[in-house]
């Protein structure tokens, strides 16, 4: 990306930001570079269990008021916006819904 013309800087984690996405030159310049990102990884299927255990909480969270929240995908067992609902509603949940979030979606300890 550097050698087309962009600006490249480096987050804690290691991991590169491109900070003029918003160039002209970027779409060039990605899709020059396409070809060095390495393969996509398949996703991980979780187990029967898991998938019942993320339906039953998005089926709680729903009980519980928020009625947009979609089943988990069926492969990775997560709910997401690809699954459902808008970017407000996913922005505004934890702050908005948090005694849901913590009652349906615990995390792991």
């Amino acid at each position: 990306m550097e050698q087309h013309g962009m600006t490249v800087s480096y987050g804690e984690n290691g991991a590169p930001h491109f900070v003029e996405k918003e160039s002209p030159r970027y779409p060039e310049a990605q899709n020059a570079c396409l070809s060095l990102l390495p393969p996509t990884p398949a996703p991980v299927q979780v187990s029967p269990e898991e998938l019942a255990a993320a339906r039953k909480g998005s089926a709680c969270m729903r009980e519980h008021g928020v009625s947009w929240y979609p089943d988990p995908d069926p492969v990775t067992g997560e709910a997401g916006q690809k699954e459902g609902g808008t970017s407000e509603q996913w922005q505004s949940l934890k702050r908005d819904r948090l005694d849901a979030f913590r009652t349906c979606l615990p995390r792991p300890s």
